[in-house]
């Protein structure tokens, strides 16, 4: 494994206390390097281990979970097509892919109660209705995320392990970098949203000297892999599912960000899209973020249905996105995002970087909004919402991400204003340097990995 990933860490930890008892399902989208850490996992932690690819396991292997009553028999055939020995406690069966083959998820109960053996399963899309109406789901099955590579896994591989120590450093002593290494660390971070942490761009990225078209490739090739699974998997829905996901530029080049039917039916309700934002969210190639409507109280107990914006699940998938082939090339956008002289967009790529930043750490997102009916226009807006997730001593923290250096707080300052007696602390990230204030923290987005 040419990237070291954190979730090899969380397997080790399964391993180690789940004991058998439990298999482990890593849920994520498609091409994050699921079957990757999974079979890496398998070498090196286990005598041996088998890996059932069911996009391409045969009918003979597919069989065999429809007549289990005889476990002797069903292991020896697996060891037999797949030519590995196994040994009780000491070897790994990797269910890859097992959204192909709800079947085999099924089996899990029966296997872990066995229990000879460690049960890894991975999965893209699989929490979705269609791939589990007719199976019983186990309950012996414990359920992890994984996300593309987050700015400190992309920066690691980039060799900058002493800069994400020195990074960690300054946010705990509330120190801003030295100047030169900042400029250094903001580099950096432009390099990760442009590039993303899909693990084939990173890859193509570094192994082809830093070349953000070589990235590029293999982001489109992901993307119309994303655009076949939508055509394949929300069957009753898909064309909706696909407008909301070409319109994603669109809706965050905008002020609000949020999305708006009307680019796409005239007339359009969110109870008619409720079910396609739903799978969206749920595949995890995007995650949504929905107004809060009274944040005095728990944010989803007041979520409006009506009001949401949609993130993409990878940044650099965003810029291949929203930007075509030949436009990224003929224009030198790369170099004016680089530069920071792009202004147009510049802001929807740091805000949809901080919503992933959120989400890999498993927060769910809500921002805020209020409209001013003398003005006809909204005269506070916060970008995102952090609570402590207290139920008796509920505190909350606004988040504004700033993609300029010259920018205003008088929005923030309102929502201090008024909920100033639930708010622990408030947060603004811009390009600059580490300044803590009275009023807010505000730090770089390179920061955002220690300090949310």
């Amino acid at each position: 494994m040419e990237i070291n990933r954190k979730i090899y860490d969380k397997l080790c930890e399964w391993k180690k206390t789940a004991n058998g008892e439990k298999a482990l399902l890593i849920e994520g989208a498609r091409r994050i390097g699921k079957s990757t850490v999974a079979e890496e996992f398998g070498k090196n932690e286990y005598k041996s281990y088998i890996l059932i690819d069911f996009n391409k396991a045969s009918r003979k292997i597919r069989d065999l979970f429809y007549n289990m009553t005889n476990l002797d028999i069903f292991f020896q055939s697996l060891s037999l097509e797949y030519n590995t020995r196994l040994y009780r406690r000491e070897s790994l069966i990797i269910f890859d892919e097992i959204q192909k083959f709800p079947k085999a998820r099924e089996a899990i109960k029966y296997l872990v109660a066995d229990g000879r053996f460690d049960y890894l399963e991975t999965g893209s899309l699989i929490s979705i209705k269609e791939n589990v109406e007719d199976i019983t789901i186990p309950s012996e099955e414990r359920k992890i995320r994984m996300y593309p590579l987050d700015f400190e896994e992309f920066a690691a591989y980039l060799g900058e392990d002493l800069l994400l120590e020195y990074i960690a450093d300054c946010w705990n002593k509330k120190n801003p970098l030295d100047r030169n290494l900042h400029n250094k660390a903001m580099r950096l971070f432009k390099e990760y949203m442009l590039v993303g942490g899909m693990p084939q761009a990173v890859l193509a990225y570094k192994k082809n000297d830093r070349d953000f078209a070589a990235a590029d490739v293999e982001k489109r090739d992901i993307l119309n892999l994303y655009r076949d699974d939508i055509k394949k998997a929300a069957k009753k829905y898909n064309s909706k599912v696909s407008a909301i996901f070409e319109n994603i530029p669109a809706y965050l080049s905008t002020h609000e960000k949020k999305v708006t039917l009307n680019s796409i039916e005239k007339g359009a309700t969110f109870d008619k899209y409720d079910e396609p934002l739903f799978w969206l969210d749920d595949s995890m190639i995007c995650s949504l973020c929905y107004k809060c409507n009274d944040p005095n109280v728990g944010f989803a107990l007041n979520k409006n249905d009506s009001f949401v914006k949609c993130y993409l699940g990878d940044t650099g998938l965003l810029v291949s996105l929203a930007f075509g082939e030949n436009e990224l090339a003929e224009n030198g956008l790369y170099k004016q995002i680089m530069d920071g002289k792009l202004s147009l967009n510049q802001g929807m790529l740091y805000e949809n970087a901080i919503a992933q930043i959120l989400a890999s750490k498993g927060k769910k997102l809500f921002f805020y909004t209020r409209f001013n009916s003398e003005k006809h226009r909204n005269d506070i807006e916060i970008d995102f919402l952090l609570s402590n997730e207290s139920k008796t001593k509920f505190r909350i923290m606004p988040v504004e991400v700033k993609s300029s250096k010259n920018y205003s707080t008088v929005s923030l300052d309102r929502f201090c204003g008024i909920y100033r007696k639930r708010i622990s602390g408030s947060m603004i990230i811009h390009p600059k340097n580490l300044v803590v204030t009275d009023g807010a923290v505000k730090i770089p987005p390179y920061m955002a990995f220690a300090a949310l």
